[in-house]
């Protein structure tokens, strides 16, 4: 199987690398520079998984029996259009938000797509070299809820590269669940600049935390999805079982790069809105975020 990894940033090249240790032949789509250091001198891994990766990078696709989609939330349509994929190429999202499976559907027909979520922690630490943080779980499962072969064999391939994975009925509830842990951590370390343990050291940030995490739920929750309210107590669980790692939001901000504020916390404000559901907490938090990425600090 020809898997191509479009996308190659923390999690992409993580999962890339751990599928070709196992064999596979990927390919890593990503930024020039990463791609250089890859072909140049193998991919390294460092933290939970030591290893140094031989394996294919370019800054264009190619087409692929399985694409892990790995890209972040605001490239997700221009992404898509640049794939090339065959009648039965697989395309996996695993990416952080709202809609993004949808929108890679519109482009290469949903018949291709399939949802995921991940809670493995990966940190972007130089061109051509990526920390494994933390081992989480992996869940996957088609667009319309129904078990089919090829979920069933994707969810094999990965837990043979030791990517531990399930299978759901329900993705778009695991999708909105990963949502509402999102929301509660992502945007407040961003702002603070700590790691997601700290959110539990400080009563202040705990309780902001779960203030954010309640309206995700509400808001979840009004548009028909069913979750329980002790998915706020879950979202204190993942912080402190990550309680070493730095969100992605805050790798983004603390490397002057564009933050997916837009498709956590911004998307619960506007699916608030939609719903008639109050979202104050969300509301702040994303103009914090999106003040951030517009200040003189950040551009420097």
């Amino acid at each position: 199987m020809k898997i191509v990894v479009m996308g190659a940033g923390a999690i992409g090249s993580l999962f890339g690398g751990l599928l070709a240790l196992r064999g596979e032949d990927v390919l890593l789509v990503g930024r020039r520079s990463h791609v250089d250091a890859i072909n140049s001198r193998g991919l390294k891994i460092s933290g939970m998984t030591d290893a140094i990766v031989h394996l294919r990078a370019s800054t264009h696709p190619e087409e692929g029996d399985l694409i892990l989609f790995t890209v972040k939330s605001y490239d997700t349509e221009k992404a898509a259009s640049s794939l090339i994929i065959n009648d039965d190429t697989i395309v996996l999202s695993l990416q952080n938000g709202l809609g993004n499976e949808e929108k890679i559907a519109e482009v290469v027909g949903r018949e291709h797509v399939i949802g995921g979520v991940t809670s493995y922690g990966a940190l972007f630490l130089e061109p051509g070299h990526v920390s494994h943080t933390g081992i989480g779980e992996t869940v996957i499962g088609e667009l319309d809820g129904s078990i089919t072969d090829r979920v069933s064999r994707l969810s094999d391939l990965l837990n043979k590269a030791g990517i531990m994975t399930s299978v759901t009925d329900s993705i778009k509830r695991k999708i909105w669940e990963k949502l509402v842990v999102n929301a509660g951590i992502n945007a407040i370390t961003a702002i603070t600049g700590v790691k997601n343990g700290k959110l539990l050291e400080i009563p202040q940030l705990r309780e902001l935390m779960r203030y954010a995490s309640l309206e995700a739920v509400e808001v979840g929750r009004k548009q028909g999805i069913d979750l329980g309210y002790d998915l706020i107590d879950r979202v204190e669980e993942v912080a402190r079982r990550t309680a070493e790692n730095r969100s992605s939001m805050l790798q983004d901000i603390s490397r002057g790069k564009k933050t997916e504020i837009d498709a956590i916390n911004g998307m619960i404000v506007r699916l608030g809105e939609e719903v008639g559901v109050d979202t104050p907490v969300n509301r702040i938090l994303t103009l914090l975020v999106r003040g951030i990425e517009k200040s003189e600090a950040f551009r420097r």
